[in-house]
């Protein structure tokens, strides 16, 4: 009795394992049949199956702060296959009525490409659009004819804030230019697809496990860029290269102790009637896609420069601050050299010290000194400040501006760098060299992500900490009693130097003589430096301003007065009063 009651169970078991059994096989012969059929099938049926790629999102960029600055979401295209169209003036009538569109145009679209079975109607639906081509298919004949194709759609919230920075994705969604190309591998995900097994009608009757390969979205960036720094030094640079009629502009923020980039914007203003004016031709196509020209074009730096040969003489022991030296008079000046060179100054103070020299933007005292120099020891002043290499910050077609080579440097070269002549180096360059200043005399490597206390970090020491004191207290003074007056702040103590350089010719072996590259660099608060900001005008309108201290220097005072503020950094203790 009780060993048949425990073979009945097992007998029934064994049953359903058997049919179980069976009809997964069947199930298998079914997908392998529809997935892979004999060739004799295969033609008698036609495609049993079809592949549905699956769209990955593009990774979003943030802003320091995080706030968004690009994002991709998954948008709709309307397409038609022309074969299966079974009334063209009807369809092309329904179609224009959704999608505002002439049906005439549609009509003749459709009729010009009648072989084809893709053609693109609209790029992109709207939301209200999509419904109703989705209830159009449900209610008519021709729904074969119109397809509705998932697409990778490529937005950027903040419009054209930083937009040539963050730069552009192509119709394949890869990045083209700025950060969108500079992050690329990261920022691009891997799509998917999944093979679906259709009846005769093409319904879906299952998706084949076989066949699936899951998407992977791509991963998110974080940049060092402020959104809002970045508005405030596009918009000041803006106005001033409008103001002053200049063929251009650019800017740089820094952060001097980690090497981040706050803010980078670049101006070009074309003007009927002028030769030689900075032009980028992709600019035209999409303003995304024009070269970063804080990046690939050296300009000459003009007296911007001599604080970097100052210093390091200084630290040479060539020369003391106090030293006075015999700089020339107004009766009788220029300086000429022993090799008999002339050597112009703007202004003529007589024997100065050299501190004086940085202060008044001497050409004279920069040249006396610079003879004392070997030639040697002026070229490794270029390289430890990072001149004539790239920053290696990782932004596309960066350039190592341009220093004369060690064969053929001489006499009149020994004296043209320290004046900033015969020189050309990158927005980049200068900003990364002037950190050294506002620093411990260590010059920091750029970075256009956010900086943790472990990657910090410097590419080399350029002079002590106690020099690089010395040079910035000095800078100090040369915005109370030098060439920056007209652009120290009433609320912070900055620290710079202004620069006003020929423009060279577009062979570079002559210069215009009333055309000039207007520059200013400063730092701030001069006690603990948050800052560093480099603007160049390029070519300003002489009959209006062209000195770097007047036409640069208001702009680098107001974009670190507005930054500062929004940094929350407290004002200079010498001007709470004012403030107040």
């Amino acid at each position: 009795m009780n060993n048949s009651n425990n073979i009945a169970p097992r007998v029934a078991l064994l049953f359903i394992a058997i049919v179980t059994l069976l009809m997964g096989s069947s199930l298998y012969k079914v997908a392998q049949l529809k997935v892979s059929p004999p060739d004799k099938l295969a033609n008698a049926t036609g495609s049993v199956t079809s592949t549905t790629r699956q769209l990955a999102l593009r990774g979003k960029i943030y802003d320091r702060q995080g706030r968004l600055l690009a994002a991709s979401r998954i948008g709709i295209k309307l397409f038609v296959d022309a074969k299966e169209i079974q009334n063209v003036e009807s369809l092309s009538l329904t179609l224009g009525e959704i999608l505002s569109i002439p049906p005439a145009e549609i009509e003749e679209e459709l009729r010009r490409k009648a072989t084809k079975r893709y053609i693109v109607i609209k790029e992109l639906l709207n939301d209200t659009e999509v419904n109703a081509i989705k209830e159009f298919k449900k209610h008519t004949a021709q729904r074969q004819c119109v397809g509705l194709e998932e697409v990778l759609v490529r937005e950027y919230p903040h419009g054209g804030i930083g937009g040539p920075l963050i730069g552009i994705v192509g119709t394949d969604h890869k990045g083209l230019a700025g950060f969108e190309s500079i992050f690329e591998n990261v920022l691009a995900g891997t799509p998917g697809k999944f093979v679906r097994i259709r009846d005769t009608k093409k319904n879906t009757i299952w998706v084949s496990p076989i066949g699936l390969t899951p998407k992977t979205n791509g991963e998110n960036v974080q940049l060092s860029i402020d959104v809002v720094i970045q508005e405030i030094a596009y918009r000041r640079l803006q106005e001033e290269v409008i103001r002053c009629n200049a063929g251009g502009g650019r800017i740089l923020v820094v952060e001097p102790q980690t090497g981040e980039i706050l803010a980078m914007a670049d101006v070009l203003n074309h003007r009927d009637g002028w030769t030689q004016q900075p032009e980028d031709a992709n600019r035209k196509m999409d303003p995304r896609l024009g070269r970063n020209r804080c990046v690939t074009d050296p300009y000459e730096p003009g007296s911007t420069f001599k604080p970097f040969i100052w210093s390091y003489a200084t630290q040479l022991g060539k020369v003391t601050p106090d030293e006075i030296l015999q700089t020339p008079t107004l009766a009788n000046g220029p300086y000429r050299t022993s090799f008999d060179r002339t050597i112009r100054d703007a202004h003529y103070y007589g024997p100065s010290t050299w501190k004086n020299v940085l202060i008044k933007s001497m050409n004279s005292g920069m040249a006396i000194v610079a003879q004392r120099l070997s030639y040697a020891q002026l070229q490794e002043a270029l390289k430890r400040f990072g001149f004539g290499e790239t920053t290696r910050v990782g932004l596309g077609g960066e350039t190592r501006g341009i220093v004369t080579n060690p064969s053929s440097w001489g006499d009149w070269t020994q004296t043209s760098v320290p004046m900033g002549q015969e020189i050309a180096v990158t927005p980049l360059q200068m900003v990364q060299g002037f950190c050294a200043f506002a620093r411990d005399g260590t010059v920091p490597q750029l970075k256009l992500k956010p900086s943790t206390d472990e990657d910090v970090m410097f590419i080399r020491k350029a002079i002590t900490p106690e020099i690089a004191a010395l040079t910035r207290q000095i800078m100090g003074q040369v915005m109370t009693e030098g060439t920056g007056r007209n652009s120290q702040s009433d609320l912070y103590a900055l620290f710079g130097k202004s620069g006003t350089a020929q423009l060279p010719d577009a062979e570079g072996k002559e210069y215009f003589e009333d055309r000039y590259i207007a520059s200013f660099i400063a730092g701030a608060p001069i006690d603990n430096p948050k800052l560093v900001v480099l603007c160049v005008i390029d070519d300003p309108d002489k009959s209006i301003g062209h000195y770097g201290g007047v036409v640069a220097g208001p702009v680098v005072r107001d974009v670190i007065e507005e930054t500062l503020q929004y940094l929350r950094v407290p004002v200079s203790s010498e001007f709470l009063a004012n403030a107040n």
